[in-house]
């Protein structure tokens, strides 16, 4: 991705680069837990997750594979196991190596894999969109009858 890109949507190169490990760790710099809770940056990133804070939820994180956003984290909280119970068909948890030890074709699988991940989250997103501008539109053309 190019700068001229990165310029045009941050978010999306953001959520490109967090499939190495480091730069999800990096993402946890304002992170709300200190290194006496289980849920510390690094379990976070080890888990899959990078931190995307919004104001009304500072510990929301979000996996860089599946796209699931979790957030209401408490200190006994175990990052990977969180992950699993709320999305066990995530491909990154059946993966038991560390990013550097995968082979060509296993980073390719996954990468696919978080893409298609992508475009059904991006496609639920424009449906529900849709969905709530027809219901919109139909109250707005029951109001002229």
């Amino acid at each position: 991705m190019t700068n001229e890109q990165e310029e045009r949507d941050p978010k999306q190169f953001r959520d490109y680069s967090m499939n190495l490990k480091s730069n999800r760790l990096a993402s946890f710099q304002d992170w709300p837990f200190d290194a006496n809770c289980n849920c510390t940056p690094e379990k976070m990133a080890e888990a899959g997750f990078y931190h995307c804070p919004t104001e009304q939820e500072p510990d929301l994180v979000r996996c860089y594979m599946c796209y699931k956003e979790l957030d209401g984290w408490e200190p006994h909280d175990e990052p990977r196991e969180e992950h699993k119970s709320h999305s066990s068909g995530c491909a990154f948890l059946s993966v038991k190596k560390s990013e550097t030890d995968l082979t060509i074709e296993e980073y390719f699988r996954l990468e696919g894999q978080r893409q298609q991940n992508r475009l059904m989250k991006i496609v639920q997103a424009k449906c529900k969109e849709f969905r709530s501008q027809a219901e919109k539109t139909r109250d707005e053309m029951e109001q002229l009858a």
